[in-house]
């Protein structure tokens, strides 16, 4: 026996009912609530009980159980290939029958994805107060002119690697949500990024430099991945590791500790990309082994369709040579040239270092770099 006193089902009465029929499946309800007569019956046949009148109240039985077939969506870890019908729920919820089934393919993992989202979430920075945008600049225009030439580069490099992940974000299973959840926050990551580089490239110009039709072309590869394992091995292990060798070059020859805030926190947030790449990555291929293979295709033709192309500007490397020189006296050219070869050195071993990481052999690994665009990401 259940009695509701004056509680309406309007005020939440539909819980006290819900409660007894849990315990016993025939529940006797009295209520002298106004609306009972007209509102109970009326719940009772959307849910499918039974509803009998009764001296002084009802008698519900309860229908079917609507939670009859109902699967839980895995558990505490991800399961391999989550099914279309567990749509998105969220991973360990008891999913109800027939719920809709969406279009959402991807399985992306790695162990390290809740490791490191914990990490980004805690390293999140405010460009307005992070960054000294006040601090004084005593060097010469002509590295100025350098430091805006580089930001522009910067900002069309971060702007691809925003847009290629989220293109596989969107189809990403949410039984992920530890790589969905990474993913998000990499792209905040990026757009920050763009915003700062933009805003220190105009923090003494009013236009930003050259864009050329080879480094597009170099950006404009990585769109052509459908395979997620394949676009990270070359984004985030080949490009954005390149990358970080890059931000720490311009960290440490910035004429001014806003450039180099700049690029500091940057590079902290680009090496957490490119772990989550590797850890994917090498949790790829030990569940594929012929992965190893596609990847390498994958280098080798993106090699041939930049064969063409000039690879860096000669904006660009005029301006890492400029910015490390730090002025105009001819050993300090000498020295600011030798910087950037230096550069590119530490680029090419970073990623025989990587690739080693991953099982390629010394001589693929040396190969394989050889092989990068030559316009770093």
């Amino acid at each position: 026996m259940l009695d509701l006193g004056d509680l309406g089902l309007d005020e939440g009465a539909h819980l006290l009912i819900k409660r007894a029929l849990a315990r016993d499946r025939t529940v006797i309800v009295a209520g002298s609530a106004p609306s009972l007569a007209i509102d109970l019956p009326a719940w009772c046949r959307a849910r499918g009980h039974a509803l009998d009148r009764r001296p002084g109240g009802f008698a519900i039985t309860a229908g079917p159980d609507r939670w009859r077939g109902a699967e839980r969506a895995g558990g505490d870890l991800p399961v391999a290939h989550p099914p279309a019908r567990w749509g998105l729920a969220a991973r360990g919820a008891l999913v109800e029958a027939g719920a809709p089934e969406l279009d959402l393919p991807l399985a992306v993992w790695a162990d390290e994805a809740a490791r490191l989202y914990a990490q980004a979430a805690a390293a999140q920075w405010d460009p307005a107060t992070a960054i000294p945008w006040d601090a004084p600049g005593a060097h010469p225009d002509e590295v100025e002119d350098a430091v805006v030439q580089i930001m522009t580069y910067l900002i069309e490099n971060e702007t691809a690697a925003l847009l290629v992940p989220v293109r596989f974000l969107g189809r990403l299973h949410p039984h992920f949500r530890e790589v969905v959840q990474l993913l998000a926050i990499q792209a905040a990551d990026e757009a920050r990024h763009i915003e700062v580089f933009t805003r220190r490239a105009r923090l003494r110009r009013r236009e930003l430099g050259v864009s050329t039709a080879s480094g597009q072309a170099s950006l404009a590869t990585l769109f052509d991945e459908r395979e997620f394992a394949v676009a990270a091995m070359l984004l985030a292990v080949l490009g954005e590791g390149s990358f970080l060798s890059l931000l720490w070059f311009v960290r440490d020859h910035a004429p001014d500790a806003c450039t180099r805030e700049v690029a500091r926190l940057a590079a902290q947030d680009e090496a957490r990309h490119v772990a989550f790449g590797l850890a994917h990555v090498a949790h790829q291929l030990a569940a594929d082994p012929p992965l190893r293979g596609r990847l390498a295709a994958a280098i080798e033709r993106r090699h041939a369709a930049l064969a063409h192309t000039a690879g860096l500007n000669e904006e660009v490397f005029d301006a890492l040579v400029v910015l490390a020189a730090g002025g105009w006296d001819p050993a300090a050219v000498r020295r600011g040239h030798a910087a950037v070869v230096a550069l590119a050195r530490e680029m090419d071993d970073g990623r025989r270092l990587r690739l080693g990481r991953l099982g390629f052999s010394a001589d693929d690994a040396a190969r394989l770099s050889a092989l990068h665009t030559r316009n770093f990401m």
